[in-house]
């Protein structure tokens, strides 16, 4: 006959390392960075990859219990604290069908060599051509309707070609976007004179011979044409080329400036009080993790696929 005793503490025992089990099982879904990439999955768009950021002690889970329509059990209802999303666009070089490549500069190249950033990153593929806004848009629902994003601080930043994507989207949808951040870029929509609505910052560099800075100086003109500039920062990056602003990217600064506007900022201010020039941008690598680390690795990182392969790559590549 079985101990009563003995019976007792078993059970005990048992309950008590199950509790364990979940609670580390739900501290790791919690804490845990994670690049996902995704196919065909948001109709009208683009292939892209989505970053989710860790979980904090200050952006933890809040369960809440309520009654039932029944009101007879009650269920936890994890309530999540509503971050930003940064859309990061890429420049020609990494246009295709191969979605590592958007690994090799960039935001997510940042991420991957230890830049903290509290937000949801979007970073889609384009496949040939200009980035087309409404595209962006529709990954951006598709994204709020999937995570937990903060509709007032929904950011965009590119390079070059992706600099371009950057004022078409933001002047296609100034009322949707917190603020955006073009490097050595231009713009080739028609309504340049709504950039004026929202915080925009152009950097371009002076000896740029991929993308004239001339192309920069068209849009402040458009903008200046259409009406006050009061939100607008327009750097020239004097002596620099095509390549050399990509170290903002991977700047801490970057994204304090766009993360310290909201849409629902009283009269949407641009942030004079951030710092990006050709003093600090060489020195954009000095408090990373891994300084060395190769553009796309995936050290202490979870990576999906939705696919069930991936051709890997990791030659590097020009910033273009």
């Amino acid at each position: 006959m079985r101990n009563p005793t003995f019976h007792y503490m078993h059970n005990c025992l048992c309950t008590i390392g199950v509790f364990l089990m979940l609670t580390f099982l739900y501290s790791c879904s919690t804490t845990a960075q994670e690049f996902r990439s995704f196919h065909n999955k948001a109709p009208g768009g683009y292939n892209f990859w989505m970053y989710t950021p860790p979980a904090t002690a200050d952006s933890a889970h809040h369960a809440t219990a309520v009654t039932s329509k029944y009101g007879k059990h009650r269920k936890q209802h994890t309530h999540r604290e509503l971050r930003p999303l940064v859309v990061f666009l890429h420049g020609a070089s990494l246009c295709g069908h191969n979605l590592q490549m958007v690994r090799r500069y960039g935001t997510l190249d940042a991420l991957d060599r230890g830049r903290k950033i509290d937000a949801y990153v979007l970073a889609p593929q384009n496949p040939g051509g200009a980035w087309k806004p409404d595209k962006l848009m529709h990954l951006c629902e598709w994204a709020i309707r999937n995570y937990d994003i903060d509709t007032t601080r929904i950011y965009v930043l590119g390079m070059s070609l992706g600099g371009y994507g950057t004022i078409d989207f933001a002047a296609a949808y100034p009322h949707r976007i917190a603020a955006a951040m073009a490097l050595c870029g231009g713009g080739t929509g028609k309504t340049l004179g709504n950039l004026n609505q929202l915080p925009l910052w152009i950097l371009h560099g002076t000896v740029d011979r991929a993308v004239p800075i001339s192309a920069s100086d068209k849009v402040v003109a458009a903008m200046q044409a259409a009406g006050p500039t009061d939100r607008l920062i327009y750097s020239r990056l004097k002596g620099y080329n095509h390549g050399q602003p990509a170290r903002i990217f991977y700047m801490k600064e970057t994204y304090e400036w766009l993360f310290s506007h909201r849409l629902n900022d009283k009269g949407r201010p641009v942030n004079r009080s951030v710092t990006i020039n050709t003093t600090n941008i060489p020195l954009a690598y000095r408090d990373l993790e891994r300084k060395g680390a190769l553009a796309g690795s995936t050290k202490g990182h979870t990576v999906t696929d939705t696919r069930e392969s991936v051709v890997q790559t990791s030659k590097p590549t020009p910033v273009q």
